[in-house]
């Protein structure tokens, strides 16, 4: 019946027939976003939610649609979503309810979505984004829940397997109006979107694992006579760069067609991204809502959140990563690539301030060890800021013996390597091993006098007055000494004697 009604693709437009459409034409580009959600069960059923189980093995009759079984909608999902719908601005329904979306796929055990069609749980939101300098509103259409599918494997025998671990696993569709006009601002959405849904708790937003997917719908439109090519839907991208990249391509796709009087290929169409081919490939013409048959869900009554519960909801969410990386550059005098850097994660930037409060020295100081060695230590040993071994209070008190000239920076690169592996204090481990730095003034003269003997070149060049060279020399000091002199002292030392 589909392949009557709807053809894969479009009958062709004879060369007589085409008309050249000549208008100023601009992106009008819309985004769908799916969340999968940070609940240990699914949708409407206990059966876990753990990402790489045995394939089939989470499953009940209630998410495998057998006879019989009823749902049960899960209170921690309806309590995301409500707080998802805090973060981006929006209002929360006094009243709302699920819907079946009939279509008919192996994935999907018994044929139809557990979804929410025009009676979402949030609505009317928005999103501000800085992008180039330009700041650009996004509106939030609504914020609604659903359930995810299974999976399908096709194998290159011919046959396909289905795995339906992950279906009825709790989805959050966040759906803008079609207020992007290019795919930077597509990416600047995604990224402070990933960063909101960590930051207040509600989803990993791990592309990888498909914990989030776009799609994307573009078309052009001329904003002065309304009229506009017809929408292009991008299914299933899973990473930000392919939707920069496939929204990218589909608008020059259509503006070629557009230019060269093509109509037979602007349609209403789906299509998918070709990531090695970097081309959108039709997949199907696109149906409408109507074609899914939306319909009540009969075995849910309406969702009816309490005031209450959703005031307590909204007090409870957390300052925003825009809100805090604006803070970090006023409050603690931080340039911006710091503050974007540190506020990536709620735990980064939890870490920092609580360093921040026992050091009660620089901020920038905290800002380039945590960013730096911290981070470098955490990557290669592939943990999060909050499973270091190294606590705030650890780091404030290693930054506290290089500010009062105990140890070098050198030294205490080391230190830190040290505290990461054994879990010591800095303070022990620079006691225990002799890491103390010298400032004695008659210990370091005798090094300082090997090191002006043995280097007679950058000591004329110092006399000459080639500031550079003693750069040289404080090198060779510190060297010698295996990093414990206070290159300052070495420097000041140096200067006396050769100036």
């Amino acid at each position: 019946m589909y392949g009557l009604a709807f053809p894969k693709c479009p009958l062709p437009i004879p060369n007589s027939r085409r008309k050249v459409i000549q208008m100023p034409m601009e992106p009008m580009i819309g985004l769908e976003v799916h969340a999968q959600l940070n609940t240990e069960s699914k949708m409407f059923c206990s059966c876990s939610t753990k990402f790489g189980a045995e394939p089939n093995s989470n499953v009940c009759p209630t998410c495998l649609g057998l006879p019989g079984s009823l749902p049960v909608p899960n209170r921690r999902a309806v309590e995301y979503v409500i707080r998802t719908g805090a973060a981006l601005n929006c209002q929360t329904a006094a009243r709302c309810r699920f819907a079946r979306k009939n279509y008919f796929y192996p994935d999907l055990a018994k044929n139809f979505q557990i979804s929410q069609y025009d009676e979402p749980l949030t609505h009317d939101g928005y999103i501000d984004l800085d992008v180039d300098g330009e700041q650009v509103r996004i509106r939030i259409r609504r914020a609604h829940l659903e359930e995810d599918t299974g999976k399908n494997i096709h194998l290159a025998t011919g046959s396909s397997l289905v795995e339906y671990n992950r279906s009825g696993i709790p989805l959050m569709e966040i759906v803008t109006e079609p207020d992007f006009t290019t795919a930077e601002q597509c990416r600047e959405y995604l990224t402070q979107l990933r960063l909101i849904l960590r930051c207040i708790g509600v989803s990993n937003a791990n592309m990888e694992e498909g914990a989030m997917r776009a799609e994307p719908t573009v078309n052009l439109v001329d904003r002065e006579t309304g009229e506009a090519t017809p929408k292009v839907e991008i299914k299933n991208l899973n990473s930000i760069r392919a939707v920069y990249q496939a929204v990218s391509y589909e608008i020059e796709r259509q503006r070629r067609a557009v230019a060269e009087g093509r109509e037979d290929e602007l349609f209403q169409q789906t299509r998918r991204w070709d990531e090695d081919k970097g081309v959108t490939v039709l997949m199907r013409r696109k149906e409408t809502s109507d074609d899914y048959m939306y319909f009540p869900e009969p075995d849910l009554v309406p969702l009816e959140p309490e005031p209450e519960w959703v005031e307590e909801i909204y007090a409870s969410c957390p300052e925003l990563p825009a809100e805090r990386r604006e803070r970090f550059c006023t409050e603690y005098d931080l340039p911006r690539y710091d503050a974007e850097v540190l506020t990536e994660s709620r735990q980064l930037a939890d870490y920092f301030e609580e360093t921040c409060k026992r050091f009660e020295g620089s901020a920038k100081m905290v800002s380039n060890w945590l960013m730096g060695d911290v981070m470098s230590l955490l990557n290669e040993a592939g943990i999060t800021i909050d499973q270091s071994p190294i606590s705030c209070e650890m780091l404030a008190e290693l930054l506290r013996l290089i500010k009062e000239d105990v140890i070098s920076g050198k030294i205490a690169k080391d230190v830190l390597a040290t505290m990461f592996e054994t879990g010591r204090s800095a303070a022990e481990i620079v006691e225990e091993e002799g890491l103390e730095q010298i400032s004695d003034t008659g210990a370091l003269e005798s090094v300082i006098d090997e090191v002006i003997e043995e280097n007679p070149g950058p000591v004329e060049d110092v006399r000459a007055g080639k500031d550079k060279a003693i750069g040289f020399l404080v090198g060779q000091v510190m060297r010698k000494t295996q990093g414990q002199a206070n290159p300052q002292m070495v420097n000041e030392m140096l200067r006396e004697k050769l100036t």
